[in-house]
């Protein structure tokens, strides 16, 4: 009878091939588990639904995401009267060079703290930028930020801007939904309400009823594109703007299209404890988040980055 001796080399060449099959099978198992979370996450992102809006008798399609890109023809911005022009022409050239669908122009500064100007003072600075923005992007698509219902007249008869994205939600002009629908022009809804709750399930709920009754409101009158947009940063506190960010999905419930403006607010650079110039990156993360969950516009200051953004989301969420 033969015995069979090992040496030591045997041994541990023996014992390192055992934990070799062993790091196999474990490997295996970890692979078949991440493939059933990823599919169960792809099912937990919203499929797109299918939108387009009319900008002006032309067909704007949301089947993927677009950027709107922000121009502030406000003295606290980039924008100075001694140099407006050729700010603005620089702005505007180089947002659509970097792919905005959209341009978003504000004369009048609603950050926290800030007084509103006058609405004459709003118009002349609208109608200072609007000449520039139509001789350097005529067939461009414009939004009018502006809480303002003659404010916004006068832009779309004017300057045929297209647009126009109340950050008010009818709530600071009570003629804005007459006007809107007399105009004929899509209309983002945004919801600026205050509301005491804090936790999530009772928080929607009211968030959602609320929207839900303004465009109920806006489809009586005869406005046939709505656009949502939740309203970061308007009458909520920090920790409501991650309520709904957490639950963003559940505004889909309205089958409308959803805007999404975080660019650069409070609720990024003071959860971060950084400025405002620091928040960047923040924006792009939080942008990413919206997408996943269904996100049709981002309104942002850096249009490049947020087309980043969706081209990465685009390629995740397409279907080999």
């Amino acid at each position: 009878m033969c015995s069979l001796r090992l040496s030591d080399e045997s041994v541990q060449a023996v014992f390192r091939a055992e934990i070799r099959k062993e790091n196999v099978i474990f490997s295996f198992f970890i692979f078949h588990f991440l493939c059933i979370f990823v599919r169960n996450l792809s099912k937990s992102v919203p499929e797109a639904s299918s939108y387009s809006i009319n900008a002006g008798g032309s067909l704007l399609s949301l089947d993927t995401p677009v950027v709107m890109g922000i121009l502030n023809a406000t003295p606290d911005s980039f924008y100075r009267h001694d140099e407006g022009a050729e700010a603005v022409r620089l702005r505007i050239r180089q947002m659509l060079d970097e792919g905005a669908a959209i341009l978003d122009i504000g004369a009048c500064s609603t950050r926290p703290g800030s007084v509103p100007v006058d609405e004459q003072e709003e118009m002349r600075r609208l109608r200072e930028a609007l000449v520039i923005v139509r001789e350097e992007a005529p067939d461009a698509v414009l939004s009018v930020d502006t809480f303002r219902a003659a404010v916004a007249r006068m832009t779309v008869e004017e300057f045929g801007v297209q647009i126009v994205n109340d950050i008010s939600g009818g709530e600071m002009d009570e003629s804005m939904f007459r006007t809107v629908a007399e105009l004929g022009v899509p209309y983002v809804l945004t919801s600026g309400k205050t509301f005491d709750e804090t936790e999530d399930a009772p928080y929607m709920a009211r968030f959602l009823r609320d929207l839900g009754s303004r465009v109920e409101a806006l489809h009586e009158l005869g406005v046939c594109d709505v656009i949502l947009d939740p309203g970061f940063g308007f009458g909520k506190t920090l920790e409501q703007n991650y309520i709904i960010m957490r639950n963003l999905e559940v505004l889909h419930e309205l089958e409308l299209p959803l805007l999404i403006g975080i660019s650069h607010k409070s609720m990024i650079h003071r959860l971060l404890d950084t400025t405002p110039d620091e928040a960047l990156n923040g924006t792009s993360v939080l942008n990413t988040i919206a997408l996943q969950k269904g996100a049709h516009i981002l309104r942002v200051h850096e249009v490049k980055e947020a087309r980043e953004c969706i081209k990465i989301c685009n390629i995740l969420n397409s279907k080999s």
